[in-house]
């Protein structure tokens, strides 16, 4: 069986064939570096970390570039709300992004580029647009896209532009007052005392949201490339609105697949810093391993919504504990097995069918008569990444290790109920000691 992945741009599942013989050019939309990761990040960073391994894993050489978003609305309002610089607010919640993307363990980008870096192509990507007559100039405003010069703008979306007004009201942050539609679309903004700008042929100012992601692909892929992806809620208008710039400006197809998964949900509504209802990454491995929180998003597939419920984690938590464990009374062997890694395959070639993958590594496990299951289930963690056959490391905080101490020292004396209460003091912040002929092992509940 082929590769089928769904493209949301024909709305169906599609057989996957890169432009060029193995090779892909994937290019996922990064994190808009305003505050830390939640984990509808999380989801995100982990889909596409599997999917790019997965290609790898099927023997192409994949060129996986994600950006990062470090000038926008969002960053400069925040950088002022806390009276500190936009490079000092971006250089800090990047790093707390990569930090726990590692976590999670995310494989770095090929090629990670960053906005600001990436101006002057956007002016150039602007300047084309405005000689074909895409373009118009707001003043004291910016300068928009004149969607009505793209006859198939909503393709990859299927908005209906009658409905697209309010749509638009409510997602774009400029709302320029003086737009030939309400539908258009900024590309520059110029500058407002004290903001970020840079010197253009149209005023000072700095770049809109979506050109931004059109200039670097454009720039570092070319056009069309094979895969572009991100989040659903993403596909309106953020990536409408990038083939709409990139299809004018460069009179070629952006890229040939679109892939986006479904949100994150808390009671039904999607996860989101504007609805203050997210949970960051970080709060979630206080008590949640990587591996925990991405057994918990691979568990389901990545077109479907999830529901958030600690419960959920905690099933997930006692499931890596499960696999764990049994796989280490599974001796080392130098084979595989053929049977199982081919029905992993179908499982993946599927449009990503991790939760079917999952089964079939479970089923694997509890299978007597398997042959290979060492070397099997190594090659299937290639690309789950759920470190399964890795001895778990524990960070134990200092508090922790001066506790033990005083427990070990109380156990040398006898003092068996000073040693109960120390344990019992110690698994209240979260660790377990188990006791055995080597000494004193600790675990994380």
């Amino acid at each position: 069986m082929a590769l089928e992945i769904y493209n949301t741009l024909s709305k169906k599942k599609e057989k996957f064939k890169s432009i060029k013989k193995g090779k892909v050019g994937m290019y996922v939309c990064g994190p808009t570096v305003n505050d830390a990761p939640h984990l509808g990040h999380a989801r995100m960073q982990i889909v596409f970390d599997v999917f790019r391994k997965y290609l790898e894993f099927s023997g192409y050489k994949v060129n996986f570039v994600s950006n990062v978003t470090d000038i926008e609305d969002k960053i400069i309002n925040k950088a002022n709300e806390l009276g500190i610089s936009i490079d000092e607010l971006t250089k800090k919640n990047l790093n707390e992004h990569l930090e726990d993307y590692k976590s999670l363990g995310i494989k770095i980008p090929d090629i990670q580029p960053k906005a600001t870096a990436y101006v002057k192509e956007m002016i150039e990507m602007i300047k084309k647009l405005e000689k074909k007559g895409h373009t118009y100039v707001v003043k004291e405003d910016g300068v928009y896209y004149n969607i009505s010069k793209f006859k198939n703008y909503g393709k990859l979306s299927g908005i209906n532009l009658d409905e697209l007004k309010s749509k638009r009201e409510l997602k774009d942050d400029t709302k320029g007052k003086g737009k030939k539609d309400s539908k258009d679309f900024v590309l520059w903004k110029f500058s407002k005392p004290k903001q970020p700008s840079w010197k253009s042929p149209w005023g000072n100012g700095r770049p809109g949201w979506h050109i931004e992601c059109s200039a670097m692909t454009s720039k570092i892929l070319g056009n069309p490339f094979d895969i572009h992806a991100g989040g659903q809620d993403l596909i309106f208008p953020h990536h409408e609105d990038e083939i709409a710039q990139t299809e004018a400006a460069e009179e070629k197809k952006m890229a040939n697949y679109w892939m986006h998964n479904a949100m994150i949900n808390i009671n039904k509504v999607k996860m989101s810093k504007s609805l203050n209802n997210f949970k960051t990454i970080k709060d979630s491995l206080k008590n949640y391993s990587g591996e925990t929180i991405r057994y918990f998003v691979i568990n389901n597939h990545y077109r479907k919504p999830m529901d958030f419920s600690i419960k959920k984690l905690d099933e997930s938590k006692s499931s890596i504990e499960r696999l764990k464990n049994l796989i280490k009374e599974i001796p080392k062997d130098k084979i595989e097995n053929k049977k199982y890694l081919e029905e992993f395959k179908k499982n993946m070639d599927d449009d990503l069918n991790t939760s079917g993958a999952l089964n079939l590594l479970w089923k694997l496990i509890r299978d007597k008569k398997a042959k290979g299951k060492y070397q099997t289930i190594k090659k299937m963690d290639e690309v789950l990444g759920l470190k399964l056959l890795e001895k778990e490391t524990i960070k134990i905080p200092k508090e922790i290790k001066e506790l033990l101490k005083k427990r070990k020292q109380a156990r040398a004396n006898k003092d068996f109920k000073l040693s109960d209460e120390l344990r019992n003091k110690i698994k209240t912040l979260g660790f377990e000691i188990l006791d055995n002929k080597s000494g004193q092992e600790i675990k994380k509940i």
